[in-house]
């Protein structure tokens, strides 16, 4: 059965920080692709005109991206605006009156969660949820059972496939290449599991702090933005079983299994440490306990994966910007070669930002008389000049109907009961210098059998 292209993208919190830095560009981007051809209509309580609004989306992609004129002025012809209060019944009657004939509208709720209630109602009151999707941001609640809350609102509006739940982070072109890898390749899925892996590392680090979101940053911390979310579903991409059709609803099936195969954290292998310097931003608590930095160790309880530990970091104010993943495999016994070289272990290391590259760590014999080796990468980079941004894919996708990419349910609850036993402070939150790689705690627990595989800038 054929699914019908939404036909109108309304977006709630459109004067907000989220539409300013993303979704401006991503709408110029998908006109200049050809991919924008429905009206698009922004609702906000700021009591703007259309000029304004126009205006607003003018100083968006000059700052983020650059001013396309001949792209930016196709969009300012399908731009609208409301301003309205998401509580009063007359901003939806506004917005059915707008809508006019569009039958399939695209709702895109770029706003907190507390608000997804009374905004879902005023949908369903006015017909305007009628035949829709929706699209919601994460976080998608704060913990399993807030979770649970916001799917039942939603439900009572929306059926399953018809609700969206974005993670921009699945929709990074690096994140696709690393889907690929990992499904496209036979010689990969005869070495992906226990029986030759020893150890999974992934980082996610960022040199810069919590950049004037000290206030919003306080109610989330480290494993709320980042962990629950973003880097459970990388090791769901790179672990999951191969689907068994093209299908959408298979991928996502394999990923909510690998998810729900996740044992739940235990507060005894996580480490939480917070920048110097973090307390003194504005917003902060003066005796804040929240973490902007996470270090802990996965357990996949599956046939494939039991006995190989996933280790995670993910902080702010590290030495360098960069997200890789290193597989280490297992060193073969008895050795063939008596040489310390041969005991070094082969890899695979994934570079997710802020390039892509796929490296395979292996040993050659260094030249000479003597049989012995020494380590070398081999390296593919793999970068394109016209890579489709993450919001410009998701959006797209949303319209299309394609859920490929976005979180399912009970994807969404399972990676929260992994998180939920370590969330708030659980665990003491332990200083670290800016421009380390965290806690000095962090090099006595919770670390690969190796040592930490510490990305370069």
């Amino acid at each position: 059965m054929t699914t019908p292209h939404s036909d109108a993208l309304v977006f709630f919190g459109a004067t907000g920080d989220l539409a300013y830095k993303k979704i401006f560009p991503a709408l110029q981007a998908m006109i200049r692709r050809g991919h924008l051809e429905m009206p698009v209509i922004g609702i906000a309580s700021s009591r703007w005109s259309l000029e304004q609004f126009v205006d607003r989306a003018r100083a968006s992609l000059n700052d983020h991206g650059g001013l396309d004129a001949g792209a930016f002025a196709k969009l300012c012809g399908r731009l609208r605006y409301i301003h309205g209060d998401y509580r009063d019944k007359t901003t939806f009657a506004k917005l059915r009156e707008i809508l006019g004939n569009v039958e399939h509208p695209l709702h895109y709720l770029a706003i907190p969660g507390s608000l997804f209630s009374e905004v879902a109602d005023g949908l369903a009151n006015s017909g305007c949820a009628r035949n829709a999707r929706v699209v919601v941001e994460k976080p998608f609640g704060r913990d399993l059972v807030s979770a649970r809350e916001l799917n039942a609102t939603l439900h009572r509006f929306f059926p399953e496939d018809a609700i969206f739940r974005i993670d921009h982070y699945l929709g990074k072109e690096s994140v696709q290449n690393l889907i690929y890898f990992r499904c496209a390749n036979p010689f990969l899925e005869a070495a992906w599991s226990n029986a030759h892996i020893e150890s999974v590392q992934i980082t996610m680090a960022e040199n810069f702090g919590v950049a004037g979101r000290g206030k919003f940053y306080e109610e989330v911390g480290a494993i709320r933005d980042v962990v629950q979310n973003h880097m459970l579903q990388v090791v769901a991409c790179l672990t999951m079983e191969l689907p068994a059709a093209p299908e959408h609803e298979a991928l996502r099936d394999e990923r909510g299994r690998l998810l729900q195969s996740m044992r739940t954290l235990d507060p005894a292998e996580v480490v939480r440490g917070q920048f110097r310097g973090y307390r003194q931003e504005a917003g902060v608590a003066p005796d804040s306990h929240v973490e902007t930095y996470a270090q802990l160790r996965l357990h996949i309880d599956s046939p494939r994966w039991n006995g190989v530990p996933f280790y995670v970091r993910s902080g702010k104010c590290l030495p360098v910007t960069a997200t890789e993943i290193l597989v280490r495999f297992k060193r073969l016994s008895p050795l063939a070669i008596d040489d310390p070289g041969t005991r070094l272990s082969n890899y695979y290391r994934f570079r997710l930002s802020p390039e892509v590259v796929i490296a395979l760590g292996t040993k050659v014999k260094r030249p000479g008389e003597q049989m012995v080796g020494e380590r070398i990468e081999l390296v593919a980079r793999h970068q394109s000049a016209d890579d489709i941004g993450p919001y410009e894919r998701l959006l797209g996708d949303a319209a299309a109907g394609d859920a490929t990419l976005f979180a399912r349910e009970d994807s969404v609850e399972a990676a929260w009961r992994v998180v939920d036993p370590v969330l708030g402070n659980k665990t003491t939150v332990l200083s670290y210098a800016p421009g380390t790689w965290g806690p000095s705690e962090v090099n006595r627990r919770v670390v690969p059998p190796d040592g930490w595989h510490d990305p370069d800038s």
